[in-house]
């Protein structure tokens, strides 16, 4: 099986949702079915991340403790960025005992292919969203802000986070949602592949017809304190699991 997931939010503020992701990483690599099992996890596992030297909080530790004993278990977890934790690096991925994957990431399988993003970079609707993230994904800022006394990157965090949720209030559907030329135009290049992402938070199956070619777009739930989700692929067909703690 292969299970993707998306859009956790986990913090300190979040801890039925911590305790559904632990249950589930137990369950699916438990030693019967481990072998058999992977996991992508496409972006914003974390509400905010601030940098890798940020690894000794308590809740930072509890999660990364859980992915690195699925790891060690056997099970194979992939990690995407999102707009929420794209400052996670190689130190965070190595204590996890996972792979970082490139935005967007083709995973072929012996059955199908598949495209994966987080897909915030196909909202270009949101110019203000758009500068920001280009901005963001900027080495020099990063750098920059790496360079900055912890504390000080937590209150710009939390200012960035209180910042989004105002503006989403102020913005149109369509603003925070994918672009649909500008989503052919990605389905196109990636060779009409099973297209699977999060970040809208508007879990759906939407059919497209490109060059005449019907092509699949899924967009995965987002997590809350009582209930989880994730898509799973069994070789034959993608189905949606509820995850309850």
């Amino acid at each position: 099986m292969i299970y993707f997931i998306s859009d956790l939010h986990l913090s300190p503020r979040t801890p039925g949702a911590i305790c559904i992701f632990k249950a589930f990483l137990e369950r699916i690599a438990c030693p019967d079915v481990v072998r058999h099992n992977s996991l992508y996890i496409l972006g914003d596992c974390f509400e905010t991340w601030v940098g890798d030297d940020d690894m000794d909080d308590p809740c930072h530790q509890e999660i990364i403790t859980a992915l690195a004993r699925a790891g060690t278990a056997g099970l194979a977890t992939h990690l995407m960025h999102g707009n929420r934790d794209f400052l996670l690096g190689q130190d965070f991925a190595q204590a996890a005992g996972l792979t970082l994957l490139p935005d967007p990431y083709v995973l072929s399988t012996p059955e199908w292919q598949f495209v994966l993003a987080h897909g915030d970079a196909l909202c270009t609707d949101d110019q203000a969203y758009q500068q920001f993230r280009a901005q963001t994904r900027n080495l020099d800022w990063q750098a920059a802000f790496l360079a900055k006394p912890l504390a000080e990157r937590h209150a710009i965090a939390e200012h960035l986070r209180q910042q989004s949720e105002a503006a989403k209030s102020e913005k149109s559907a369509y603003q925070m949602d994918l672009n649909p030329g500008e989503t052919d135009d990605f389905l196109r290049q990636y060779g009409y592949a099973t297209f699977i992402h999060g970040h809208t938070h508007q879990p759906a199956r939407h059919d497209h017809i490109v060059d005449g070619i019907h092509v699949e777009r899924w967009v995965l739930a987002d997590w809350s304190e009582d209930r989880g989700e994730a898509l799973c692929w069994d070789g034959e067909q993608l189905q949606r699991h509820e995850l309850r703690a």
